[in-house]
């Protein structure tokens, strides 16, 4: 990496580690804030409410709606977001914190040759670049080759040691043998390769492997259902339904839901005959297929963002000039066809691939594909919350609620690219943003 990048991140590691010992001074903030924005978006609804303004006392939601009908009391920080509206601190359900962009370093060579450690700081940098981007919550759904890291950098998090979202782990995840990189396939058969998540093969080693990253501290199991595993590189399934049903059996035995990579029409499939709780990616779904996961109230994450962030690197595609590359087109028919027959659509979009802090772009790229902007808000929102099974905590604007909350300059309800002007977060009532601040 260039020296100028390496001093560039280091003074944002230095800058997120003093941030974050300011936080832990006041762990559990105390008092009341008024949050003043022109209107307020609660996802209760699809509209949001201009004139309403946004009661915290010490950490959560005390009160939501007209100014002069809420109780205010005399010692109240008021803090005016002119321009802004005012929504849920919002959520994205498919992370990984320990990758940047592939234009960048491919992800061979980040699995192969950066160190953990190096990508550990990394990490803490980039869940700062995503809390101060407005997401306050995040699932992250596998350190690639970073062992159970994502552990420790959700327990820096949460002791007010860096900045950083909501985080739900998943720790290594889990696939089948010789099936996921880095190789073994273009890899001399004698070399001992790091591998990008925990190989298993059979029902003994799955039951085994789920085990294991549970009681290392893993908030959902993710496997993959299907890999570019085929003679001629196409996608097939890897683990069978028995080996993935054993994952799922054990996983939800200790009350921890599975999410399943999976983006070939017979890959989804068996991920959700094997009854796992949320899909990723699915491509290649069948219509047929995508009945399934709404007659098994499976949910979908679509990762728009993640394949048109790939053409761009390796297909020549740019924005607003070139036609859709068929990869992408293939996610759009996908996506739509979730979409018509109401499937659980939640906002996911495999950032990492991606710059953190761009997160914005998959809930633009929803509405690009068919969503209106209320749906995509929603997804990225209450919906989100519920595939957390964190509707009693997270995703919306009401009373008793954490006070997780991130204003945008402008309506990203009626225009959802403001998304992509953050003026204000809070996280747990602790403001890490205001107008007035730079990232």
């Amino acid at each position: 990496m260039p020296w100028n990048r390496w001093a560039s991140w280091l003074g944002v590691v230095a800058t997120s580690l003093l941030a974050g010992a300011a936080v832990a001074a006041t762990p559990t903030p105390h008092g009341d804030v008024l949050l003043l924005p022109d209107r307020v978006w609660t996802a209760d609804g699809d509209v949001a409410h201009p004139g309403w303004a946004v009661l915290v006392h010490e950490g959560a939601i005390a009160a939501v709606g007209p100014t002069r009908s809420l109780s205010v009391p005399a010692d109240t920080q008021r803090i005016e977001l002119p321009g802004a509206t005012l929504l849920p601190g919002l959520i994205d359900l498919h992370s990984h914190v320990f990758l940047h962009p592939y234009n960048e370093t491919l992800w061979n060579d980040q699995v192969l040759k950066e160190p953990q450690d190096y990508r550990t700081l990394a990490a803490a940098v980039h869940a700062r670049a995503t809390l101060l981007a407005g997401f306050t919550a995040l699932r992250d759904l596998g350190t690639e080759g970073a062992g159970y890291a994502d552990v420790s950098v959700k327990r820096a998090i949460d002791d007010g040691m860096i900045p950083g979202p909501h985080l739900f782990v998943a720790t290594r995840a889990i696939v089948a043998t010789a099936s996921y990189g880095p190789g073994p396939r273009g890899f001399r058969p004698d070399m001992d390769l790091p591998g990008g998540a925990e190989e298993i093969s059979g029902v003994d080693e799955a039951i085994r492997a789920t085990r294991e990253q549970a009681g290392r501290g893993a908030d959902w199991i993710k496997l993959y259902a299907d890999y570019r595993v085929g003679t001629d590189g196409s996608t097939q399934p890897t683990l069978s339904l028995a080996e993935m049903k054993a994952i799922v059996d054990t996983a939800h035995l200790s009350g921890r839901p599975v999410a399943a990579h999976a983006s070939s029409d017979a890959g989804v499939r068996l991920a959700v005959e094997a009854g796992v709780d949320s899909i990723e990616h699915g491509y290649g779904a069948s219509e047929a297929t995508f009945r399934l996961l709404k007659q098994h109230g499976v949910a979908y994450e679509p990762t728009l963002t993640a394949v048109e962030s790939t053409a761009q690197y390796f297909e020549h595609y740019v924005p607003g000039q070139s036609p859709p590359t068929a990869r992408m087109q293939e996610a759009k028919r996908a996506f739509r066809t979730a979409l018509k027959l109401g499937v659980t659509i939640g906002n996911g979009s495999d950032v990492g691939v991606f710059a953190h802090g761009d997160n914005w772009r998959e809930p633009a790229n929803m509405v690009r594909d068919g969503m209106t902007a209320p749906q995509a808000l929603h997804a990225a929102t209450d919906v989100a919350a519920r595939i957390l099974r964190q509707p009693q905590a997270l995703g919306r604007i009401a009373p008793g609620l954490r006070a997780d909350l991130a204003a945008f300059q402008g309506d990203p309800s009626a225009h959802i690219e403001d998304l992509a002007h953050p003026v204000f977060v809070m996280k747990d009532g602790i403001v890490y943003r205001t107008p007035q601040s730079t990232p």
